[in-house]
Order: structure tokens, then sequence, then C-alpha cells
């Protein structure tokens, strides 16, 4: 349902215009009268509509953006957006995250083979360049909205029974692993954000140059043995990281 222009500013309010027209368009978006997808109007036409200044439109926007509400398309202009997904820094996999904030996940399986690793690989993972890795690569969907593009490694001595197609795809890695016997202890992980490339975008249908978060993470079991590892992108208007760190005196 388009956003509706029936609402007055008061002018008199020493709240910012630009905060009374956020709100607004804010409490639209969390009632589901705007919904993901749906354009919002131009600034333009809001500022016509108004009466008030395109620049204070803009503030409103930013702030609609900065919170993680709506995102600038370029040929499309300002659309409504799921609110972010936030992970917890934790050793959680991410279907247990998107289950957790109530979204549906879904995972389209792209590849799975057994592959030489790299120097660089072997070394992460604590093995010889001969030991052959299991490849695993997914792209995963909240609400069949496309989230992140994932590829895991895994030393063939520790997932000796490779898992099904089926299984990629209904069950997440970790739950795979600890059936087959491996005890999961701690992780190691590195975030960061950079452009997506061109096939990255296509895959996550989004804009060419969208900004990601990327995190490769090294996980190990309780006998401290690297037994995966994982290079995750994630779109970053729709994925955020959460953690809560200690106070050191």
């Amino acid at each position: 349902m388009p956003l509706s222009l029936n609402f007055s500013l008061d002018r008199d309010s020493p709240i910012p215009l630009y905060f009374q027209i956020a709100q607004v368009i804010e409490g639209e978006i969390e009632s589901g009268v705007l919904k993901p997808g749906e354009p919002i109007p131009s600034e333009f036409e809001l500022a016509d509509v108004l009466g008030v200044s395109r620049p204070t439109i803009r503030q409103a926007i930013h702030q609609l953006v900065a919170k993680g509400h709506v995102v600038r398309r370029r040929g499309i202009g300002t659309v409504v957006i799921h609110r972010r997904i936030h992970r917890p820094t934790s050793t959680s996999s991410f279907y247990d995250a998107l289950l957790a904030t109530g979204r549906v996940p879904r995972t389209q399986l792209l590849e799975l083979t057994i592959d030489a690793p790299s120097a660089e690989i072997a070394h992460a993972l604590g093995v010889a360049p001969s030991t052959p890795v299991v490849v695993i690569k997914r792209l995963r969907f909240a609400d069949d909205e496309a989230i992140a593009l994932m590829t895991n490694r895994i030393p063939v001595t520790v997932m000796e029974e490779l898992p099904t197609p089926e299984e990629l795809e209904a069950e997440s890695l970790y739950t795979l692993l600890r059936r087959r016997g491996v005890e999961l202890d701690y992780a190691h992980q590195e975030i960061s954000a950079r452009p997506a490339s061109a096939k990255e975008a296509a895959r996550l249908e989004a804009p060419r140059g969208s900004t990601v978060l990327t995190m490769a993470r090294t996980a190990f079991d309780v006998n401290g043995r690297a037994i995966e590892l994982g290079e995750h992108i994630y779109l970053a208007d729709r994925f955020s990281f959460e953690m809560t760190l200690p106070i050191t005196p």
C-alpha cells in the first residue's frame, strides 16, 4: 500500500520537521502499511506535498536509511527493505540466527565438491596440502530474499561422510557436523566491508557495487583442531553483526 501523505506537521513543536516526517514513515513501515520492496514518494513529491524543503526530506530519508528501514537504489528510488538481521558474533549458525529473528530460512546449494586446497587454505585448516577438502557453496535466503553467499571448506578427515544436497538445503552445517560426531568449541573470525563484485551482486540480486560485509571464520573442535573454514558474504543493508564487549578497568 502506498504511503499516505495525509498527515500534518507540527511546525511549532521543538521536534525537528525531518524527525517528524521520519517518524511517520517509520510508523507506516513497522505497522506493515509499507511493505518491503515498495517505494516511498520521491524527495520532490514529499517536499511539495508537505510544504518543506528538499534538504529537510533528505534528512528524514537519511535517518530512515541509517535505521535500516529503507535503501536508495539507482534508477528505482528509495524503497522499503526488511529490517536488518542482527546476528550475535557467537558460534551459532546463520540458520539458527534467522530462526531466532522469526525469518524463514532457505538455502540454495551452488556447489558440493572435493578439491585440493591452496597452500593458504591448508595452513588455515592445519592440514597437509595433499589433504582433500570438502567445498560447499550456498546462497542463503530469508523470506525468499537473498541475504548471503557462503563458502565452507572442511577437511575430508573431519567429514568422511559427505552431506547430501538435501541435508545442506534443509539444515545448518554445524548441525550436520555435530551429527557426524564433531564437538564444536570455538571460532576465530574477522569481519570487514567492501564493494560487491559483479558476480556477487548478481547472485544476491543487488545493485553492482553494493556494500557487503565479509566474514572469514575458522572453527575449532574441543581438541583445538581446525574443522571448518568459512568465507561468508552478507549484504550490508540486510544484515549486521552484534557483539557484547567487556570493559577493562
